[in-house]
């Protein structure tokens, strides 16, 4: 597809060394699925989200969440107007297209469920009128894995409404180095991308992604696995949800998308597992005690399942 090419041109301009988070939050882009993306400061989480909505353009608004932050600075509020006595809507920076939502877990419980809301809802309620947020509708959240004191861990159950967990990785030697000579020496480049796609093109993508064949022995092979995550007693004491299933049927035909195939194959189901699942299983105590996490316990639940 020429305007997917023309669109990884354009991103690879600014991001460098960060393909597999790039590739994830298109496949959130165009299947409609939230990313949450953990790592620590200064891996271009930032500069890809709000990168990836310039040449999409959507609207961007990055949201730094922190502990004062209170809901109705995020979905917005009504403001008294007394020359004309009447009360007047100011809409928050969630009605954007694309929400960048900075370190997530730095804010409390009752901000972070009015955002999670927004996402499960696609809808905002400020005093009595609800309102419909635009699509397309993308949440990115950010939490940095090392500062854990004074945040407020995202609970398992508002985890699930994200698509894909994202583990963020340092760039390897040489894309460093390339990250070096465009940002790091003498005067700063100005960086400078074309607008590929629009609104109406996405939508346009996500009626062609939907329709992507899934074989039945594909869907057998996603149920196989989900399952597995609820049978297996000794390291997970709660399996991933109904939500997983259908998620990770669509994030593979997202993957497929981006290989410009129009159907799912065993290997889309691969590359995307970790993404869905991670944060989907709840381990028990046991596993914490002989070190598991959930890579591995997913890596073994791959084993085990039977390959179509």
């Amino acid at each position: 597809m020429e305007s997917l090419t023309l669109l990884r041109k354009e991103i690879n301009k600014v991001i460098i060394g960060q393909d597999y988070m790039v590739d994830r939050i298109l496949i959130g882009l165009f299947t409609g699925g939230h990313i949450l993306l953990e790592g620590v400061p200064g891996l271009a989480k930032s500069l890809t989200a709000s990168t990836i909505a310039g040449v999409s353009g959507v609207g961007f608004k990055r949201i730094q969440f922190t502990p004062d932050l209170l809901p109705a600075d995020i979905l917005g509020t009504e403001i008294y107007n007394q020359k004309t006595g009447e009360f007047i809507v100011k809409k928050g920076p969630v009605f954007a297209n694309l929400i960048l939502a900075d370190e997530i877990n730095r804010a409390p419980a009752k901000v972070q469920s009015a955002l999670l809301e927004a996402m499960q809802e696609n809808q905002i309620t400020i005093g009595d009128t609800t309102y419909k947020l635009e699509k397309p509708f993308l949440v990115i959240a950010t939490q940095n894995p090392l500062e854990q004191q004074g945040t407020y861990q995202l609970p398992e159950a508002q985890q699930d409404r994200f698509m894909m967990k994202l583990k963020v990785e340092y760039p390897n030697r040489q894309e460093e180095r390339r990250i070096l000579d465009q940002f790091g020496l003498g005067e700063e480049r100005e960086l400078s991308f074309q607008q590929i796609l629009s609104r109406e093109k996405i939508a346009e993508i996500r009626k062609i992604v939907s329709s992507i064949h899934v074989d039945e022995n594909i869907k057998k092979y996603v149920l196989d696995i989900v399952l597995k995550t609820r049978e297996n007693r000794q390291y997970i004491e709660c399996g991933a949800s109904p939500r997983a299933t259908i998620n990770l049927v669509k994030a593979a035909q997202g993957r497929a998308f981006l290989e410009e195939r129009d159907y799912v194959t065993p290997d889309d189901i691969k590359a995307v597992v970790y993404d869905v699942l991670r944060h989907r299983i709840v381990l028990s105590y046991e596993a914490e005690a002989d070190e598991m996490t959930p890579e591995k316990i997913i890596a073994y639940l791959l084993e085990l399942t039977r390959v179509p």
